[in-house]
């Protein structure tokens, strides 16, 4: 199975200079980097290998990547705007 990649300079590659600014100078941000990237790794294996899960499981860790991800936006769109 086709996987489709959620790291977020694939999902904002217009924003790769401000991410890579983010994370080595916001901690807050490279946290919820970090915590983005380990869920998505996460959800991935799950999808790829057939993990046992249930979808109430899987589907509260999609959600919580999505949630991460509109965090992590909103943070590079304040940083590109006080530019």
């Amino acid at each position: 199975m086709n996987i489709e990649k959620h790291d977020l300079v694939h999902e904002f590659p217009d924003h790769q200079h401000t991410i890579r600014h983010l994370k080595m100078n916001d901690r807050h941000f490279a946290k919820l980097f970090d915590r983005y990237n380990d869920l998505d790794s996460d959800i991935r294996k799950i999808e790829e290998s057939g993990q046992p899960t249930t979808d109430d499981v899987l589907n509260d860790m999609k959600n919580e990547r999505v949630q991460l991800k509109d965090d992590l936006y909103c943070f590079i769109r304040e940083a590109e705007s006080a530019l």
